[in-house]
Protein backbone atom coordinates (compact mmCIF):
# COMPACT_ATOMS: atom_id res chain seq x y z
CA UNK A 1 0.00 0.00 0.00
CA UNK A 2 1.51 3.39 -1.15
CA UNK A 3 1.30 6.66 1.62
CA UNK A 4 -0.84 8.37 -0.37
CA UNK A 5 -3.16 5.20 -0.87
CA UNK A 6 -2.71 5.03 3.16
CA UNK A 7 -3.73 8.86 3.40
CA UNK A 8 -6.48 8.54 1.52
CA UNK A 9 -8.10 5.79 3.12
CA UNK A 10 -7.37 7.60 7.02
CA UNK A 11 -9.11 10.66 5.54
CA UNK A 12 -12.25 8.52 4.08
CA UNK A 13 -12.25 6.93 7.49
CA UNK A 14 -11.86 9.95 9.38
CA UNK A 15 -14.99 11.66 7.32
CA UNK A 16 -16.97 8.84 7.89
CA UNK A 17 -16.56 9.00 11.89
CA UNK A 18 -17.06 12.36 11.69
CA UNK A 19 -20.22 11.87 9.79
CA UNK A 20 -21.45 9.28 11.73
CA UNK A 21 -20.74 11.81 14.72
CA UNK A 22 -22.69 14.63 13.28
CA UNK A 23 -25.68 12.64 12.45
CA UNK A 24 -25.73 10.61 15.98
CA UNK A 25 -25.18 14.45 17.35
CA UNK A 26 -28.23 15.46 15.73
CA UNK A 27 -30.37 12.23 15.71
CA UNK A 28 -29.58 12.56 19.47
CA UNK A 29 -31.14 16.45 19.81
CA UNK A 30 -34.03 15.37 17.68
CA UNK A 31 -34.73 13.03 19.98
CA UNK A 32 -34.28 14.62 23.05
CA UNK A 33 -37.11 17.27 21.94
CA UNK A 34 -39.42 14.71 20.82
CA UNK A 35 -39.40 11.80 22.53
CA UNK A 36 -42.10 13.55 24.67
CA UNK A 37 -44.90 14.32 21.87
CA UNK A 38 -44.17 10.88 20.40
CA UNK A 39 -45.07 9.12 23.50
CA UNK A 40 -47.95 10.94 23.60
CA UNK A 41 -49.06 10.97 19.65
CA UNK A 42 -48.59 7.01 20.05
CA UNK A 43 -50.13 6.13 23.49
CA UNK A 44 -53.64 8.75 22.49
CA UNK A 45 -53.55 7.13 18.76
CA UNK A 46 -53.21 3.87 20.08
CA UNK A 47 -56.64 4.42 21.54
CA UNK A 48 -58.46 6.23 19.00
CA UNK A 49 -57.85 3.22 16.79
CA UNK A 50 -60.08 1.62 18.99
CA UNK A 51 -62.63 4.47 19.16
CA UNK A 52 -65.97 2.66 18.09
CA UNK A 53 -65.05 -0.38 20.65
CA UNK A 54 -64.38 1.69 23.06
CA UNK A 55 -67.82 3.50 22.11
CA UNK A 56 -69.55 -0.13 22.32
CA UNK A 57 -67.78 -1.22 25.66
CA UNK A 58 -66.99 1.09 27.68
CA UNK A 59 -70.03 4.13 26.93
CA UNK A 60 -72.11 0.97 25.68
CA UNK A 61 -75.29 2.54 28.24
CA UNK A 62 -75.17 5.69 25.34
CA UNK A 63 -74.23 3.61 22.59
CA UNK A 64 -76.28 0.37 22.85
CA UNK A 65 -79.67 -0.34 22.74
CA UNK A 66 -81.78 -3.38 22.71
CA UNK A 67 -83.47 -4.17 20.15
CA UNK A 68 -87.48 -4.10 20.09
CA UNK A 69 -90.11 -5.18 18.06
CA UNK A 70 -91.77 -1.69 17.99
CA UNK A 71 -90.38 0.85 14.71
CA UNK A 72 -88.07 3.62 15.55
CA UNK A 73 -89.13 6.92 15.92
CA UNK A 74 -88.74 9.36 13.21
CA UNK A 75 -85.93 10.91 13.08
CA UNK A 76 -87.84 14.72 13.89
CA UNK A 77 -89.42 13.12 17.24
CA UNK A 78 -86.07 11.92 18.25
CA UNK A 79 -85.02 15.45 17.68
CA UNK A 80 -87.91 17.29 19.55
CA UNK A 81 -86.87 15.26 22.48
CA UNK A 82 -83.30 16.43 22.47
CA UNK A 83 -83.89 19.67 22.56
CA UNK A 84 -86.33 19.08 25.71
CA UNK A 85 -82.51 18.73 27.36
CA UNK A 86 -81.60 22.51 25.85
CA UNK A 87 -84.58 24.03 25.09
CA UNK A 88 -82.79 27.26 23.78
CA UNK A 89 -80.27 25.50 21.82
CA UNK A 90 -80.22 25.49 17.97
CA UNK A 91 -80.09 21.89 15.94
CA UNK A 92 -76.80 21.35 14.32
CA UNK A 93 -76.95 17.78 13.19
CA UNK A 94 -78.48 14.42 13.44
CA UNK A 95 -76.93 10.87 13.20
CA UNK A 96 -79.63 8.19 12.21
CA UNK A 97 -79.01 4.80 14.33
CA UNK A 98 -76.06 2.94 12.49
CA UNK A 99 -77.76 -0.25 13.63
CA UNK A 100 -81.04 -2.33 14.97
CA UNK A 101 -78.96 -1.81 18.58
CA UNK A 102 -77.51 1.72 17.76
CA UNK A 103 -78.50 4.97 19.18
CA UNK A 104 -79.41 7.68 17.87
CA UNK A 105 -77.59 11.21 18.13
CA UNK A 106 -78.49 14.55 17.97
CA UNK A 107 -75.81 17.74 18.21
CA UNK A 108 -77.16 21.04 19.48
CA UNK A 109 -75.55 23.93 19.58
CA UNK A 110 -75.93 25.61 22.63
CA UNK A 111 -74.46 28.39 24.87
CA UNK A 112 -71.72 26.46 26.68
CA UNK A 113 -70.93 24.72 23.30
CA UNK A 114 -71.88 22.23 21.64
CA UNK A 115 -73.15 18.98 22.31
CA UNK A 116 -74.45 15.72 22.25
CA UNK A 117 -77.79 13.97 23.16
CA UNK A 118 -78.07 10.15 22.50
CA UNK A 119 -81.43 8.83 22.51
CA UNK A 120 -82.98 5.35 22.39
CA UNK A 121 -84.85 5.49 18.65
CA UNK A 122 -87.34 3.18 19.80
CA UNK A 123 -88.64 4.73 22.99
CA UNK A 124 -87.35 8.08 22.21
CA UNK A 125 -85.53 8.23 26.29
CA UNK A 126 -82.57 10.33 26.54
CA UNK A 127 -79.74 8.04 27.09
CA UNK A 128 -76.82 10.83 27.71
CA UNK A 129 -75.83 14.05 27.27
CA UNK A 130 -72.86 15.95 27.04
CA UNK A 131 -70.54 18.63 25.63
CA UNK A 132 -68.44 17.24 22.33
CA UNK A 133 -65.69 18.39 24.62
CA UNK A 134 -66.33 16.12 27.14
CA UNK A 135 -66.49 13.08 25.31
CA UNK A 136 -64.09 10.33 25.29
CA UNK A 137 -62.79 10.48 21.92
CA UNK A 138 -62.93 13.48 21.19
CA UNK A 139 -60.52 14.27 24.25
CA UNK A 140 -58.15 11.60 23.19
CA UNK A 141 -58.43 13.22 19.39
CA UNK A 142 -57.85 16.61 20.93
CA UNK A 143 -54.69 15.01 23.22
CA UNK A 144 -53.33 13.61 19.69
CA UNK A 145 -53.25 17.21 18.11
CA UNK A 146 -52.49 19.42 21.04
CA UNK A 147 -55.86 21.37 19.96
CA UNK A 148 -56.58 21.97 22.96
CA UNK A 149 -53.91 24.35 23.43
CA UNK A 150 -53.91 26.31 20.20
CA UNK A 151 -53.08 26.84 16.73
CA UNK A 152 -49.50 27.05 18.09
CA UNK A 153 -49.03 24.12 19.56
CA UNK A 154 -50.92 22.17 16.82
CA UNK A 155 -48.13 23.43 14.94
CA UNK A 156 -45.30 21.72 17.00
CA UNK A 157 -47.14 18.75 16.73
CA UNK A 158 -46.88 19.01 12.61
CA UNK A 159 -43.19 19.87 13.51
CA UNK A 160 -42.54 16.75 15.62
CA UNK A 161 -44.10 14.90 12.80
CA UNK A 162 -41.30 15.86 10.32
CA UNK A 163 -38.76 15.17 13.65
CA UNK A 164 -40.01 11.45 13.45
CA UNK A 165 -39.61 11.34 9.87
CA UNK A 166 -36.02 12.53 10.79
CA UNK A 167 -35.24 10.30 13.48
CA UNK A 168 -35.97 7.11 11.26
CA UNK A 169 -34.14 8.43 8.65
CA UNK A 170 -30.81 9.22 11.09
CA UNK A 171 -31.88 6.61 13.38
CA UNK A 172 -31.02 3.76 10.21
CA UNK A 173 -28.23 5.36 9.35
CA UNK A 174 -26.53 4.49 13.03
CA UNK A 175 -28.00 1.73 12.63
CA UNK A 176 -26.79 0.17 9.40
CA UNK A 177 -24.58 -2.92 10.16
CA UNK A 178 -20.65 -2.08 10.12
CA UNK A 179 -18.84 -5.28 10.33
CA UNK A 180 -20.57 -6.21 13.37
CA UNK A 181 -23.58 -9.33 14.14
CA UNK A 182 -24.86 -8.25 17.67
CA UNK A 183 -27.63 -4.91 18.08
CA UNK A 184 -28.26 -5.78 14.49
CA UNK A 185 -31.60 -7.55 14.79
CA UNK A 186 -30.90 -9.06 18.07
CA UNK A 187 -30.50 -7.35 21.84
CA UNK A 188 -27.45 -8.66 23.52
CA UNK A 189 -27.15 -8.15 27.51
CA UNK A 190 -29.25 -7.89 30.29
CA UNK A 191 -31.79 -4.83 31.29
CA UNK A 192 -28.82 -3.81 33.81
CA UNK A 193 -26.44 -2.71 30.83
CA UNK A 194 -26.84 0.20 28.61
CA UNK A 195 -25.93 -2.59 25.86
CA UNK A 196 -29.44 -3.84 26.01
CA UNK A 197 -31.36 -0.28 25.59
CA UNK A 198 -28.63 0.56 23.08
CA UNK A 199 -30.24 -2.85 20.97
CA UNK A 200 -33.76 -2.56 21.89
CA UNK A 201 -33.80 1.08 20.93
CA UNK A 202 -32.10 0.64 17.41
CA UNK A 203 -33.49 -2.66 16.39
CA UNK A 204 -36.95 -1.53 17.63
CA UNK A 205 -36.56 1.18 15.37
CA UNK A 206 -35.15 0.09 12.09
CA UNK A 207 -37.77 -3.17 12.61
CA UNK A 208 -40.92 -0.23 12.80
CA UNK A 209 -38.48 2.81 11.17
CA UNK A 210 -40.93 2.51 7.70
CA UNK A 211 -44.53 2.25 9.68
CA UNK A 212 -43.40 5.58 11.60
CA UNK A 213 -42.67 7.06 8.89
CA UNK A 214 -45.74 6.59 7.27
CA UNK A 215 -48.04 7.45 10.38
CA UNK A 216 -46.14 10.14 10.27
CA UNK A 217 -46.28 11.31 7.19
CA UNK A 218 -50.01 10.16 6.28
CA UNK A 219 -51.19 12.37 9.77
CA UNK A 220 -49.36 15.51 8.27
CA UNK A 221 -52.85 16.13 6.07
CA UNK A 222 -54.33 16.93 8.93
CA UNK A 223 -51.82 19.49 10.46
CA UNK A 224 -53.19 23.43 10.09
CA UNK A 225 -49.59 24.47 7.90
CA UNK A 226 -47.85 21.50 5.78
CA UNK A 227 -51.69 20.29 6.00
CA UNK A 228 -53.52 23.88 4.51
CA UNK A 229 -50.36 24.32 1.68
CA UNK A 230 -51.60 20.62 0.67
CA UNK A 231 -55.22 21.59 -0.12
CA UNK A 232 -54.16 24.73 -1.75
CA UNK A 233 -52.22 22.59 -4.02
CA UNK A 234 -55.05 20.27 -4.77
CA UNK A 235 -57.36 22.89 -5.26
CA UNK A 236 -54.94 24.71 -7.39
CA UNK A 237 -53.67 21.85 -9.84
CA UNK A 238 -57.84 19.68 -9.46
CA UNK A 239 -56.31 17.19 -7.85
CA UNK A 240 -58.66 17.28 -4.83
CA UNK A 241 -62.13 17.70 -4.79
CA UNK A 242 -63.47 17.78 -8.36
CA UNK A 243 -64.60 21.49 -8.80
CA UNK A 244 -66.42 20.78 -11.64
CA UNK A 245 -69.52 19.80 -9.75
CA UNK A 246 -70.42 22.94 -8.32
CA UNK A 247 -69.62 24.65 -11.54
CA UNK A 248 -73.64 24.88 -12.34
CA UNK A 249 -74.55 25.64 -8.63
CA UNK A 250 -75.26 28.90 -6.48
CA UNK A 251 -72.39 28.90 -3.25
CA UNK A 252 -72.06 30.74 -0.50
CA UNK A 253 -68.51 32.09 1.11
CA UNK A 254 -68.50 29.46 3.60
CA UNK A 255 -66.51 26.51 3.20
CA UNK A 256 -67.60 22.67 4.30
CA UNK A 257 -64.96 22.75 7.33
CA UNK A 258 -67.03 25.35 8.97
CA UNK A 259 -70.64 24.34 8.16
CA UNK A 260 -70.25 20.47 8.34
CA UNK A 261 -70.15 18.32 11.67
CA UNK A 262 -68.78 15.25 9.62
CA UNK A 263 -66.53 16.30 7.20
CA UNK A 264 -63.53 14.55 5.56
CA UNK A 265 -60.19 15.78 4.60
CA UNK A 266 -60.50 16.07 0.74
CA UNK A 267 -63.94 18.45 1.30
CA UNK A 268 -62.73 20.62 3.51
CA UNK A 269 -62.05 23.20 1.36
CA UNK A 270 -64.98 22.84 -1.00
CA UNK A 271 -67.75 25.33 -1.11
CA UNK A 272 -71.22 25.29 0.71
CA UNK A 273 -74.07 25.44 -2.39
CA UNK A 274 -77.17 27.46 -1.24
CA UNK A 275 -80.37 26.44 -1.50
CA UNK A 276 -82.65 28.02 -4.26
CA UNK A 277 -86.50 27.60 -4.85
CA UNK A 278 -88.94 27.60 -7.25
CA UNK A 279 -91.53 30.36 -8.18
CA UNK A 280 -94.15 28.07 -9.56
CA UNK A 281 -93.49 28.51 -12.77
CA UNK A 282 -90.80 26.53 -13.71
CA UNK A 283 -88.22 29.39 -12.93
CA UNK A 284 -86.22 30.24 -10.75
CA UNK A 285 -86.52 33.33 -8.35
CA UNK A 286 -83.80 36.34 -7.81
CA UNK A 287 -82.64 34.20 -4.79
CA UNK A 288 -80.76 31.80 -7.58
CA UNK A 289 -78.71 34.98 -8.20
CA UNK A 290 -78.04 35.13 -4.45
CA UNK A 291 -79.39 39.18 -3.81
CA UNK A 292 -82.96 37.55 -2.91
CA UNK A 293 -82.30 34.88 -1.58
CA UNK A 294 -83.10 35.15 2.30
CA UNK A 295 -86.22 37.17 1.10
CA UNK A 296 -87.21 34.56 -1.11
CA UNK A 297 -86.28 31.33 0.46
CA UNK A 298 -87.70 32.16 3.66
CA UNK A 299 -90.93 32.52 2.06
CA UNK A 300 -91.09 28.95 0.54
CA UNK A 301 -91.32 25.60 2.52
CA UNK A 302 -88.56 23.38 3.64
CA UNK A 303 -88.09 19.70 4.20
CA UNK A 304 -88.06 18.36 7.34
CA UNK A 305 -85.01 16.01 8.37
CA UNK A 306 -87.60 13.11 8.11
CA UNK A 307 -87.99 13.62 4.42
CA UNK A 308 -83.98 14.10 4.34
CA UNK A 309 -83.21 11.29 5.78
CA UNK A 310 -85.01 9.06 3.62
CA UNK A 311 -83.68 10.43 0.53
CA UNK A 312 -80.31 9.91 1.78
CA UNK A 313 -81.13 6.51 2.35
CA UNK A 314 -82.78 6.59 -1.06
CA UNK A 315 -79.49 7.47 -3.12
CA UNK A 316 -77.60 4.86 -1.08
CA UNK A 317 -75.72 6.26 1.69
CA UNK A 318 -74.31 3.66 3.78
CA UNK A 319 -75.04 3.54 7.13
CA UNK A 320 -73.66 5.86 9.99
CA UNK A 321 -74.21 9.17 7.95
CA UNK A 322 -74.57 12.40 9.66
CA UNK A 323 -77.05 15.09 8.48
CA UNK A 324 -75.93 18.58 9.21
CA UNK A 325 -79.15 21.00 9.29
CA UNK A 326 -78.95 24.21 7.37
CA UNK A 327 -78.07 27.45 9.63
CA UNK A 328 -80.48 30.13 7.79
CA UNK A 329 -82.93 30.02 5.02
CA UNK A 330 -80.19 29.60 2.01
CA UNK A 331 -78.17 26.85 3.47
CA UNK A 332 -78.49 22.80 2.32
CA UNK A 333 -78.94 19.65 4.32
CA UNK A 334 -75.97 17.93 4.11
CA UNK A 335 -75.50 14.33 4.76
CA UNK A 336 -71.87 12.25 5.22
CA UNK A 337 -70.42 9.34 5.10
CA UNK A 338 -66.89 8.16 6.11
CA UNK A 339 -66.85 4.44 6.63
CA UNK A 340 -64.14 2.11 7.15
CA UNK A 341 -64.39 1.02 2.85
CA UNK A 342 -63.45 3.95 1.30
CA UNK A 343 -65.39 3.38 -1.68
CA UNK A 344 -68.67 4.48 0.38
CA UNK A 345 -67.40 7.22 1.15
CA UNK A 346 -70.31 10.38 0.55
CA UNK A 347 -71.26 13.58 0.44
CA UNK A 348 -74.43 14.72 -0.51
CA UNK A 349 -75.37 18.46 -0.03
CA UNK A 350 -79.40 18.90 -0.54
CA UNK A 351 -82.15 21.58 -1.59
CA UNK A 352 -83.73 22.38 1.43
CA UNK A 353 -87.00 23.20 -0.52
CA UNK A 354 -86.60 21.61 -3.11
CA UNK A 355 -84.84 18.09 -1.90
CA UNK A 356 -82.81 17.63 -4.89
CA UNK A 357 -79.16 16.82 -4.55
CA UNK A 358 -77.08 19.96 -5.60
CA UNK A 359 -73.56 17.88 -5.54
CA UNK A 360 -73.58 14.20 -4.79
CA UNK A 361 -69.54 13.27 -4.87
CA UNK A 362 -67.93 10.07 -3.53
CA UNK A 363 -64.11 8.91 -3.19
CA UNK A 364 -64.40 7.91 -7.16
CA UNK A 365 -65.00 11.44 -8.06
CA UNK A 366 -61.65 12.64 -6.18
CA UNK A 367 -58.46 13.61 -7.64
CA UNK A 368 -55.30 11.66 -7.79
CA UNK A 369 -53.85 13.39 -4.42
CA UNK A 370 -57.11 13.28 -2.90
CA UNK A 371 -57.36 9.67 -3.30
CA UNK A 372 -53.97 8.95 -2.14
CA UNK A 373 -54.27 10.98 0.75
CA UNK A 374 -57.42 9.78 1.98
CA UNK A 375 -56.39 6.14 1.44
CA UNK A 376 -53.25 7.23 4.12
CA UNK A 377 -55.51 8.39 6.26
CA UNK A 378 -57.95 5.61 6.77
CA UNK A 379 -54.77 3.54 7.21
CA UNK A 380 -52.82 5.62 9.21
CA UNK A 381 -56.63 5.41 11.42
CA UNK A 382 -56.69 1.89 11.03
CA UNK A 383 -59.72 1.36 9.14
CA UNK A 384 -58.55 0.50 5.80
CA UNK A 385 -58.04 -3.21 6.58
CA UNK A 386 -60.32 -4.14 9.64
CA UNK A 387 -58.52 -5.70 12.72
CA UNK A 388 -55.33 -6.60 11.06
CA UNK A 389 -55.22 -2.90 10.05
CA UNK A 390 -55.99 -1.97 13.57
CA UNK A 391 -53.49 -4.10 14.61
CA UNK A 392 -50.52 -3.23 12.54
CA UNK A 393 -51.13 0.66 13.69
CA UNK A 394 -51.12 -0.41 17.17
CA UNK A 395 -47.52 -2.54 16.98
CA UNK A 396 -46.74 0.80 15.75
CA UNK A 397 -47.61 2.78 17.85
CA UNK A 398 -46.12 0.25 20.67
CA UNK A 399 -42.69 0.25 18.81
CA UNK A 400 -42.67 3.97 19.30
CA UNK A 401 -43.20 3.99 22.66
CA UNK A 402 -40.76 1.14 23.19
CA UNK A 403 -37.82 2.40 21.54
CA UNK A 404 -38.46 6.18 22.96
CA UNK A 405 -38.47 4.39 26.48
CA UNK A 406 -35.15 2.69 25.53
CA UNK A 407 -33.59 5.99 24.33
CA UNK A 408 -34.16 7.77 27.61
CA UNK A 409 -32.74 5.06 29.17
CA UNK A 410 -29.72 4.36 27.44
CA UNK A 411 -28.98 7.98 27.85
CA UNK A 412 -29.06 7.98 31.29
CA UNK A 413 -27.15 5.19 31.60
CA UNK A 414 -24.53 6.73 29.83
CA UNK A 415 -24.93 10.12 30.84
CA UNK A 416 -22.05 11.70 33.00
CA UNK A 417 -22.91 13.07 36.59
CA UNK A 418 -23.80 16.90 35.79
CA UNK A 419 -23.59 16.58 32.05
CA UNK A 420 -26.33 16.10 29.42
CA UNK A 421 -23.85 13.37 27.57
CA UNK A 422 -24.69 14.62 24.34
CA UNK A 423 -22.57 12.93 21.25
CA UNK A 424 -19.26 14.55 20.56
CA UNK A 425 -18.31 16.55 18.15
CA UNK A 426 -17.25 16.09 14.49
CA UNK A 427 -12.99 16.57 14.54
CA UNK A 428 -13.70 17.82 10.47
CA UNK A 429 -15.61 21.07 9.89
CA UNK A 430 -16.64 19.69 6.42
CA UNK A 431 -19.31 17.84 7.44
CA UNK A 432 -21.61 20.68 8.22
CA UNK A 433 -21.64 21.55 5.13
CA UNK A 434 -23.88 18.20 4.36
CA UNK A 435 -25.90 18.42 7.74
CA UNK A 436 -26.98 22.24 6.52
CA UNK A 437 -27.45 20.46 2.83
CA UNK A 438 -30.04 17.43 4.68
CA UNK A 439 -31.45 20.39 6.86
CA UNK A 440 -32.26 22.35 3.60
CA UNK A 441 -33.76 19.48 2.05
CA UNK A 442 -36.01 18.61 5.02
CA UNK A 443 -36.81 22.38 5.11
CA UNK A 444 -38.63 22.40 1.79
CA UNK A 445 -40.18 18.93 2.57
CA UNK A 446 -41.58 19.98 5.91
CA UNK A 447 -40.54 23.62 6.73
CA UNK A 448 -41.47 23.92 10.54
CA UNK A 449 -39.32 20.52 10.80
CA UNK A 450 -37.11 22.58 9.09
CA UNK A 451 -36.86 25.64 10.75
CA UNK A 452 -36.32 23.93 14.59
CA UNK A 453 -33.52 21.74 12.70
CA UNK A 454 -31.90 24.98 11.16
CA UNK A 455 -32.32 26.68 14.48
CA UNK A 456 -30.91 23.29 16.48
CA UNK A 457 -27.84 23.09 14.37
CA UNK A 458 -27.14 27.21 14.50
CA UNK A 459 -27.39 27.05 18.44
CA UNK A 460 -25.33 24.05 18.74
CA UNK A 461 -22.17 25.87 16.40
CA UNK A 462 -23.23 29.18 17.06
CA UNK A 463 -23.46 28.82 20.70
CA UNK A 464 -23.34 26.07 22.91
CA UNK A 465 -19.48 25.18 20.87
CA UNK A 466 -18.38 28.82 21.77
CA UNK A 467 -19.44 29.04 25.37
CA UNK A 468 -17.16 26.89 27.62
CA UNK A 469 -19.62 26.40 30.30
CA UNK A 470 -22.48 25.36 27.70
CA UNK A 471 -20.01 23.09 25.91
CA UNK A 472 -18.84 21.44 29.60
CA UNK A 473 -22.83 21.05 30.16
CA UNK A 474 -23.64 19.93 26.72
CA UNK A 475 -20.36 17.61 26.68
Amino acid sequence: MTDLTATRQAGVSTLSVDTYRAIWRWHFYAGLIAVPFMILLAVTGSLYLFRDEIDRTAFASRTIVAEATTPQQVPSALIATAQTAFPAARVEAYRPPVGPTASARVTLDTDAGTAYVFLNPYSGAILATMLKTQEFNEVVRKLHSLEYFGTYANRVIEAMAGFAIILVVSGLYLWWPRRQTGGVLSVRGTPSRRVFWRDTHAVTGAIAGGFIAFLALSGLPWSSFWGGKLTELTVATGTGYPAALWDNVPTSGEHAQHAMQTVGWTMEASPMPMSQHSMGDGTMGDSAMGDGMMGDAAKAAPLGIDRIVEIARERGMAPGFEVTLPSDATGVFTTAVYPDDLSQVRTIHIDQYSGKPLVDIGYADYGPVAKVTEFGINVHMGQEFGLPNQLLMLATCLAIILSSVAAVVMWLKRRPAGRLGVPPYPTSRRVYGALWGMALVFGVLFPLSGLLIVAMIALDVLVIRRVPVLKRTFA
